[in-house]
């Protein structure tokens, strides 16, 4: 049986000894791969360029280019461009919240174990889940940048497609959606494809925050 190939991931922190770190802790791993390092947010973009990674982990604070617009750059690629996964010290940091504004796929304290840093990782290159979904919920409380009237496409959306959004901000996976919701697994597909369509958003972290600003998740 043939094995999967390894996710190739690239460390962007401009601390050495907490590249280091990261790379020890995820080339114990056999289906982790570390391709590149960047100690600027300049640097990991090009590194990212070159390597095409599945992963990126991706400090916000950071010399020349900010972990934000490093994200942007990234993500603006026409290539099938990677997931990013924002290492920090700060949970509650605007910039962790603006780089998930910005397209990153979640985050990760530094502080994390190793074993929540290596599970972070298979989750958001190979789920469709949202990486800690209470995080998520309480950045957004705190920073989000609440419209004072839903956007259009709340109106929009079918009674299928808000449950369906409401469940992704659950962290609930497509399979535990289709089963919440007594339906094929196609069909959850279908609804958060037209979700992502009608909010305007790349993946269903940049979704759930739309929703949280737009009030939906708030009541609504």
């Amino acid at each position: 049986m043939t094995r999967p190939a390894p996710i190739r991931v690239v460390l962007a922190d401009d601390e050495r000894m907490v590249r280091t770190a990261l790379r020890a802790i995820l080339s114990a791993e056999p289906d982790l791969e570390v391709v590149g390092e960047a100690a600027t947010g300049a640097e990991a973009v090009s590194v990212v360029r070159e390597v095409r990674p599945d992963v990126v982990l991706m400090d916000v604070r950071m010399p020349e280019t900010d972990g934000i617009r490093a994200t942007e750059q990234i993500l603006a690629t026409p290539a099938e461009p990677p997931r990013i996964v924002v290492v920090t010290t700060f949970e509650n940091d605007s910039y962790v919240y603006d780089a998930l504004r910005a397209g990153a796929a979640g985050f990760l304290l530094k502080r994390s174990d190793a074993d929540a840093l290596v599970q972070a990782v298979r989750l958001v290159a190979r789920s469709d889940s949202l990486l800690f979904p209470a995080a998520v919920r309480t950045l957004a409380t705190e920073h989000a940048r609440v419209r004072p009237a839903p956007p259009a496409w709340v109106a929009k959306l079918t009674g299928r497609e808000r449950e369906v959004l409401r469940h992704m901000a659950q962290g609930l996976t497509n399979a535990e959606i289709a089963r919440r919701m007594e339906v094929g697994a196609a069909t959850v597909k279908s609804h958060v494809a037209a979700v992502l369509a009608k909010t305007g958003t790349r993946d269903r972290t940049q979704a759930v925050i739309a929703a949280y600003e737009a009030g939906f998740l708030n009541g609504g």
